[in-house]
């Protein structure tokens, strides 16, 4: 394993230009808290001022550029992602803790999104018209204006690609506000695309809540997209309320994988493990309570815990390690004291594998695997985000679709059969905005899917055509004959 002592300067960027720091705040590795990896500047609503009225400025022209131009920046955009991976990925590991194909995952995914929403520009913006003899429509596609984008920690370079990707597609500029806990990779990586942009098409202005609150409420900004927690979530609605702007809102989720009772244990767990503990837990589709059938419980749970014994947590620059640490110590002391008061409850919480030499003072949690867990219980409730993770017996179908639907949440959900079939028809019964059949991980995205939850894990829709929609509004014109 290997890590730099350099202690990276990272400002605002405003226009094409990143900004001195003077007032900072420090971002520390959360796998060695003694490592400073970045001094980042701490913003204030003139900042944000400035950024917004850059960018609104930026949009009077480039909502004017053809799409087919755009799309070919946005190519231009994917290649400077891709090519930024390999000197940036190892920086996002020692900011967000995730081992380094997480990071490198992240810059792929990110580039993906660019790529195929270059792709749909030209179809997007043909207008749908009609001609009769008592009138002609034409329904035209507009961008909307400046978008303030608010992206978290965990996966923060694919997230903010998911926003960035339609609205610049569309016509729209951007003001970036990243984590305070994950912003320097994200940053660089802005940087080196806006250079070969517009002045004031992206920006990025870093800060705490009051920063978010005066981006999200200025009165030049008039779309929002946010990726994060529900709870955040209703202050920026609150936010943006003032000038009723449209919001798009990727939130938390409680995501249940249902196995039936025609399973093939060992297949479901080579690829359930995934959607369990990558990013030690931190993702907001990530599989968060497994109902198994009561016949199959006892075999699929000592299966289960067998495979999460051979887990090795550890700094995500070891190339040993399974998973890294959580975040921060914020999320630590949350996951820490749900353990706790998991292990005081009736069920049976078990801590499985094994800590390497590497993870020394920094935020690291066991795998811990809840067996016998009630549907009822706080473990089985809530967004854990975090290394654990109850499992549920159920009786039959009819109790289990009622339990998975019994959660404020419903972002993505998975199904885990040999029939094909009978999994569709599950499926077809769960409340949520993704259900995947035998996969529920990274690998279970695709682009030509729409990705966003249903009643409180948000609003709208991210990926492809779904997406861009949300950037646009939709301009009909008329005209009498």
């Amino acid at each position: 394993m290997t890590t730099t002592t350099e202690v990276l300067s990272i400002g605002h960027l405003i226009g094409r230009t990143m900004t001195g720091v003077d007032a900072f705040e420090e971002v520390r590795d959360p796998g060695r808290l003694d490592d400073v990896v970045a001094r980042v500047a701490v913003g204030t609503a003139a900042d944000v001022n400035k950024a917004v009225e850059l960018a609104h400025n930026a949009f009077q022209s480039w909502k004017k550029v053809p799409p087919a131009q755009r799309a070919h920046l946005l190519l231009e955009a994917a290649d400077i992602l891709a090519g930024s991976a390999d000197d940036l990925s190892p920086l996002l590991v020692r900011e967000h803790g995730g081992v380094l194909w997480e990071a490198q995952t992240d810059f792929a995914l990110g580039t993906g999104v660019l790529q195929h929403t270059a792709s749909l520009i030209d179809d997007f913006f043909t207008p749908k018209q009609y001609d009769d003899a008592e009138s002609f429509i034409s329904i035209e596609r507009v961008p909307r204006g400046v978008v303030a984008a608010v992206v978290p920690w965990n996966m923060p370079v694919v997230l903010t690609m998911m926003k960035l990707a339609p609205a610049l597609a569309t016509g729209n500029t951007i003001v970036l506000k990243p984590s305070p806990f994950a912003p320097a990779a994200l940053t660089l990586a802005l940087q080196r695309i806006a250079r070969q942009l517009p002045e004031g098409v992206v920006n990025v202005v870093h800060g705490d809540a009051d920063v978010g609150q005066a981006l999200t409420s200025h009165p030049l900004v008039r779309k929002v997209g946010f990726t994060g927690g529900t709870a955040t979530a209703r202050r920026v609605m609150a936010s943006a309320a003032g000038t009723i702007k449209n919001l798009t809102l990727e939130l938390g989720g409680n995501d249940p994988a249902v196995v039936l009772d025609d399973v093939d244990i060992d297949g479901a767990l080579d690829r359930m493990l995934k959607g369990v503990f990558t990013r030690t837990g931190q993702i907001c589709f990530a599989v968060k309570r497994i109902y198994v059938p009561r016949n199959l419980y006892g075999a699929f749970a000592d299966a289960f815990c067998e495979r999460v014994d051979q887990y090795a947590v550890g700094h995500g620059l070891d190339e040993n390690a399974g998973f890294g640490p959580l975040n921060n110590k914020t999320q630590f002391d949350s996951v820490t004291a749900l353990i706790e008061e998991t292990k005081n409850s009736a069920a049976t919480t078990v801590q499985l594998g094994r800590k390497l030499d590497s993870a020394r003072n920094g935020y690291y949690v066991l795998p811990h695997v809840v067996r016998d867990a009630e549907h009822s219980a706080p473990i089985s409730n809530c967004e854990q985000f975090g290394p654990i993770i109850p499992l549920i017996a159920y009786d039959d179908e009819e109790q289990v679709v009622q339990w998975a639907n019994d959660s404020e949440y419903g972002l993505a959900s998975s199904v885990w059969t040999t029939d094909i079939d009978r999994g569709l028809t599950m499926a077809r019964k769960i409340e949520a905005g993704s259900t995947f059949i035998n996969t529920h991980a990274f690998e279970s995205l695709d682009l030509r899917m729409p990705f966003g939850g249903v009643k409180q894990s948000g609003i709208g829709r991210e990926f492809g055509t779904a997406g861009m929609s949300e950037y646009v509004e939709d301009h009909a014109i008329r005209v009498l004959k």
